[in-house]
Parts: C-alpha cells; structure tokens; sequence
C-alpha cells in the first residue's frame, strides 16, 4: 500500500470526462489524512472531485500555494463543501498581486473578498511549519527572487507603487514519506531548482523522490509559448537530475515547449500530470 496518493483534481489538460482551466488543483492521501493543495481558477475543481469519487468534505487540511486566481478561485466551493479544514497560506498573502507589460497591468491575486469573507479559514503562517507529523510548508530563502517576478511581469502593490514580485507569498508542501520527500509547488516562481534545495536544505538528509508542479515556463500568450530560453529548460533537466530528484511532475503553467524539451533532456524521469492522474508513492 503506497505512503503518499495524489490526484491532480484540476490542470490546463484534462480527459474529455473530466473539466480543464489554466489552474492547478492536488488532492494528497497521506497517514490518513487528506490535504487539498489550492483550488484552481473556479469551481471547475470541485465537479472533477466529484466525477473521480472524492469527497471534499473529507479534507483534513488545505493549503494555498500562492496568492494568484488560478490556485485560490475555487475556495467558495471548497468552503460550502467542507466546514471543519483550515487554510494555510503564507502571512504577505493579500490582495496586492499583478501582471504587469509595459503600460498594461491586470490583477492576478486572490479573489478579492475572500480572505475577509471566511477569515476564520485561513491560518497565516511564516518560516517553515510542520503542519502534521511529516508534512512540512516550506517559504522561499534564496535570495534575490525579486529579478525572477520582474523576468515574468509579476508584481506586488506596496504604498510606493508596482515592485517586481519576490514570491514570499509562495510555499512548498513537502510529505517526509519513508522513501524520501515529495515536494508539491504548484507554479514554482521561484524556481524548481531554487526550491528543490530550500527544501533539501529544510530537511537535510533525505532523498528527494519527486517535484511535483507547474514550472511557469510558458509565455504570457499561453501554453503553446515558451517564455524562456530553450537552454535554461535544457539547464534546469540537467540541475534536477544533480540534485538527486528521482522522478518530475510538470504541469499547468510549465508549457507544452518547455515539457517537450524537459522530456528530450529527462527521458523518463519526466512526466505530465493532468486532471485526473494518480501518482503513489
């Protein structure tokens, strides 16, 4: 029986039976526990959950990634769906995210409204936390990420205006399973490498068996795009197999040229996960 249980209840790619959006969603079994990993772009993630047989009233614990729409637009959903779990979500998530190109500038946070509208859901929380016996939150402690949110035209609101985005509002959830971390970000601004040796460096010792996740490779015109250069997705295939990463899960923001390259690079220690797949541990 395996540790560790995920079904992806929401992705870009989807079956024809099940609903797709640009969003992510993660459904986690683990020592009896079930914990959600955000909610999409809307509602889509709960119909999917329903279609694969599972029940969200009987999450335990719900994490946010992040503070974009399309990881925290589903949270009505979830909230009439389930009364008891709380939310964790790092302490600078607000309602203060943009992208910005040039002149043009768009809101992409949280839903507005919603961290008020059920304020006694939501737990803030800082540094790295074990939030159950070997299921961890880890924050962002590579410095300098301000250059990779100014790289992606992501920015945060601060009384002085717009400022490229440093992505303190993102964590890890990482399960300490007994073969080894599996570590699930579900854009990974802040690098998967970066955030593959935050987490090593969290808990030391340890085997990285997989990183699960968007990689936000893709251009601001979608999926088909690739945002960066084709040797820096060359580069990071390589940097995940030196840091020890036994298998990769891409997904969502990732894009279909930087999987393609990934694949090239990986071979079979790369894979697609969509809406409706199941990875055990």
């Amino acid at each position: 029986m395996s540790s560790l249980r995920i079904t992806a209840l929401i992705d870009n790619k989807a079956p024809k039976s099940l609903k797709s959006e640009h969003g992510l969603s993660l459904l986690a079994e683990f020592s009896g526990k079930t914990y959600l990993l955000d909610t999409g772009a809307t509602n889509a993630f709960a119909s999917n959950a329903k279609a694969l047989g599972l029940d969200l009233s009987k999450v335990d614990a719900a994490v946010l990634s992040h503070a974009h729409y399309d990881h925290s637009g589903g949270y009505n959903a979830f909230f009439a769906s389930n009364i008891p779990a709380k939310v964790y979500l790092r302490d600078s998530s607000r309602e203060r995210y943009y992208l910005k190109l040039g002149p043009f500038r768009e809101y992409v946070g949280i839903p507005k409204g919603i961290l008020d509208k059920y304020a006694n859901r939501f737990v803030y929380v800082s540094g790295n936390a074990e939030i159950a016996d070997g299921v961890w939150l880890i924050g962002h402690s590579t410095p300098g990420l301000a250059d990779r949110g100014k790289r992606a035209h992501l920015y945060r609101k601060t009384p002085a205006g717009l400022v490229p985005d440093d992505f303190v509002h993102e964590q890890s959830l990482v399960f300490d399973t007994p073969d080894g971390l599996v570590i699930l970000n579900s854009c990974c601004h802040g690098g998967p490498d970066n955030i593959v040796s935050e987490v090593k460096s969290a808990l030391p010792n340890r085997e990285v068996l997989s990183i699960i996740g968007g990689f936000h490779l893709m251009g601001v015109r979608g999926a088909s795009t690739l945002g960066v250069k084709p040797q820096e997705v060359e580069a990071l295939g390589r940097i995940l197999s030196e840091l020890g990463v036994r298998h990769t899960y891409v997904c969502h923001c990732t894009g279909d040229p930087a999987c393609a390259i990934l694949e090239r690079v990986m071979g079979g220690r790369v894979s697609y996960l969509r809406a409706g797949d199941v990875i055990e541990f």
